[in-house]
């Protein structure tokens, strides 16, 4: 579990063949001490994975098939930057909202803009991702927790707005995106369990409908 609250932002050293998946060596950088050990859970770019493999600020981590099918790692070449986070703990501040590090989609940019000191950015989604985005509602992109300020849906998908700090864009990989890129994007996990208890028909006590 994890907090989208950044704490460094790696570079991809190598990636290789391994196994059915593939095998990622990754400079963590300023990644804050305590660094994670063999098995721990990093959070890289939204993707949790675990740590097969440590040499000094080198991380290895093997990731999966299913991995390679939902996530855009895959597709990363040596000297993609990644954002990184370690797992949270119960001593940590929980500044952003709970992250799974599981990825339910991929989204792209449609439109970065300046607005004063800040960056707007646009991200459009598929409609079936598109139904769990709410308006101030949180969203992680590329592992990045951040707030929806704007939304729109259309039979073509969902686009919803972000606005960006400073600070956000120089300490995490957001700030080198553009338009048509392709980010990692997981929904608010209220949602998830909203929607899966509303397969069921279940209606919250006093509802019309609600059986007692």
């Amino acid at each position: 579990m994890f907090t989208g609250i950044i704490q460094a932002v790696g570079v991809l050293q190598s990636s290789s063949q391994h196994q059915s998946g593939r095998r990622l060596c990754i400079d963590i950088g300023d990644l804050p001490a305590p660094f994670p050990g063999i098995g721990d859970s990093v959070s890289v770019s939204g993707a949790c994975l675990t740590v097969t493999e440590l040499d000094g600020k080198r991380a290895t981590f093997d990731v999966s098939t299913e991995t390679l099918e939902r996530c855009l790692v895959g597709n990363w070449s040596p000297g993609q930057t990644v954002n990184l986070e370690k797992a949270l703990t119960l001593q940590t501040p929980l500044g952003g909202h709970l992250v799974s590090g599981h990825v339910d989609g991929i989204g792209s940019v449609s439109i970065i803009r300046s607005d004063g000191s800040f960056t707007k950015m646009g991200f459009r989604i598929n409609p079936e991702l598109g139904m769990f985005v709410a308006q101030k509602g949180s969203i992680a992109i590329d592992g990045v927790s951040l707030t929806v300020n704007g939304l729109e849906d259309s039979k073509d998908g969902t686009r919803f707005d972000l606005m960006l700090v400073p600070h956000t864009l120089e300490h995490t990989t957001l700030g080198n995106l553009a338009v048509g890129d392709a980010v990692h994007v997981e929904i608010d996990q209220v949602a998830r369990y909203v929607q899966r208890l509303g397969q069921f028909g279940y209606r919250m006590p006093g509802e019309p409908g609600k059986t007692e």
